[in-house]
Parts: structure tokens; sequence; C-alpha cells
């Protein structure tokens, strides 16, 4: 049995369609019976609760050959890190408990650093726990950033006609279709060929910089014009708390960019064939495009 955490997700359902379609027998987790019910319609189970609650959790796992464990976002939490704790320790007591022997994770670059990781440094946390977990292969697939994050440009592009962020318009980043997040989780979950405990970064096909970024994106939308505009920091800030963001979600995901900008985030995520994964950016454009149309 393969538990799928975050399976209403942009990963997880997608993980949960792979392992599907492989013959495996998989148990779907979410708040949400009427979102999981096309998984369950395929034939997954379904196991509906709360990723804080350890109790739900544990019955979750009991029984997993391997598990895809996540922290969900949470972007009006009080004390971010606090909650991406809660979350992860019930993760982790529910692997102790249900004798699971494999887990992969969704972590992130930064996941590295002891401080100064913003929003990241929760899935720090998280790592460490895992990692203390005795006969237990854990592999934390370190994403970089989400292309799906670009559709919070939409309401910017429409008001403003420009991207706008606090990242340096040169700085160059990888950036990653989940899609092909989701297919890696896949393979080294149905893969038998690693053990202990280690970190596998996922960069997507290419480093970009968000001046590229506006220009594709720009054209797939008919504005082949549309530029990047850097912003301040506490301008950023308060943008994302215009948007509901919690205080300490403003806060950290700020911080998160500034270490972004001082090179600190990305300094371990070398770039190799076997971390360069196939969608690239123009790939993604008539999704952007579409959600455009219909925002």
């Amino acid at each position: 049995m393969y538990v799928i955490t975050g399976a209403t997700g942009n990963t997880g359902g997608r993980i949960a369609e792979a392992l599907l379609d492989a013959g495996q027998p998989v148990r779907v987790v979410g708040r949400s019976a009427e979102r999981l019910q096309a998984l369950v319609d395929r034939g997954a189970q379904a196991a509906i609760g709360d990723l804080e609650d350890a109790g739900f959790v544990a019955d979750a796992f009991a029984g997993a050959t391997a598990v895809y464990a996540m922290v969900p976002p949470n972007f009006g939490a009080d004390d971010f890190r606090a909650y991406q704790n809660r979350v992860s320790d019930a993760l982790v007591e529910g692997v102790r408990k249900g004798g699971v022997r494999r887990v992969v994770t969704l972590s992130s670059v930064g996941a590295h650093l002891e401080e100064g990781a913003g929003v990241v440094q929760g899935i720090h946390d998280m790592e460490q726990k895992f990692d203390s977990l005795p006969g237990v292969d854990v592999l934390h697939l370190r994403a970089t950033y989400f292309m799906e994050n670009l559709f919070m440009q939409i309401g910017s592009v429409k008001q403003m006609g420009a991207f706008g962020g606090p990242l340096r318009a040169d700085l160059r980043f990888p950036i990653v279709h989940t899609s092909d997040i989701a297919a890696v989780a896949a393979r080294r979950l149905l893969d038998g060929g690693w053990t202990g405990s280690r970190a596998e970064y996922v960069l997507g096909a290419e480093d970009v910089d968000n001046r590229q970024v506006a220009r594709v994106l720009g054209t797939a939308i008919g504005r082949p014009e549309l530029d990047y505009v850097e912003i301040p920091y506490a301008d950023f800030q308060q943008v994302l708390a215009g948007a509901g963001a919690s205080p300490s979600v403003a806060a950290l995901y700020t911080e998160f960019m500034r270490s972004m900008n001082e090179g600190r985030i990305l300094e371990q995520a070398r770039r190799s064939p076997e971390n360069t994964t196939p969608t690239r950016l123009e790939v993604f454009a008539p999704e952007f495009a579409g959600a455009f149309s219909h925002a």
C-alpha cells in the first residue's frame, strides 16, 4: 500500500495517478472527500482528515509500504514554522507507529540551511526529524520554485501590466513544473534501488531570470512587452499581507527572497543531468494563458 499525502494538490494527485496506472494499491490522504473522489473512482482508498492530527495520520499510514509526505500550504497560519512542525511531527510519528520503512518527502531548495530560509525553515526541521528515524529509508526531494506559483502574478499583470517581486531582475534560478516533481517522486517510490537518508534536487529544465519569465508568459497572453519590476522587500511583504497572507507567512517569504538574492538558498543546488527534468517554461505558458483568460 502506497500512502500519498496532499493527494488533492499539484504533486500528490499526479503521484497517486501514476501509482494507480502501475497497478499499485494506493491510499490518498486529504481533507475533502469530494476532491478525492476522482482518485477513489479509479480504485484508491481515501483517508479524510487533518495532517495536524497525529492519531489520524497514524491510522492513515497503517500498513503502508511507502509514504509520500508533505506539509500542505497554510498561508493564514499565525506562526507558519510552528504549523509546519505540527504537521511534520504528526507525519514522523505516523511513520514510526505504522512501521513504515520507506518515505519520499516533498522538500525544497534551501532546506539545508540552519537559519535564514524563511518559509523553508520548517521543511529543514522536517528533514531532520525524518533523518533521525532508525530503520527508515528517506528521500527528500528538494524541489525548486514551482511554475504554478506564477499564477499568483496574474493579478499584478492585469492591474499593473507587469510582474513584480523582490528578486533581482538578473538573478537566474531553476524553475520546475509540478508534474515533473510528481514523476520523480512516483519513480522513487516504486524504485527499490536506494537506501538510507538522502536529498535529491529537482531543478526543472533550465535556469531563468524574471525578465525571461515575463517575456515568455507575456508572449503567451498577447502582451510581448510585459516586463518584470523589482520591488523593495518591505513593499513585497505588504503586498503578501494584502493578498491574505498572515504576518508570519509574509515575513518568512520575504526572508526567503532575501536569501535567494544573497545566493544562500541555491548554494547546494548544482544542476546535473540527473536532477534536470523535461518541462520548459514555454510548455507551461499555455497553462498560464488559460488561467489568465479566465481570471
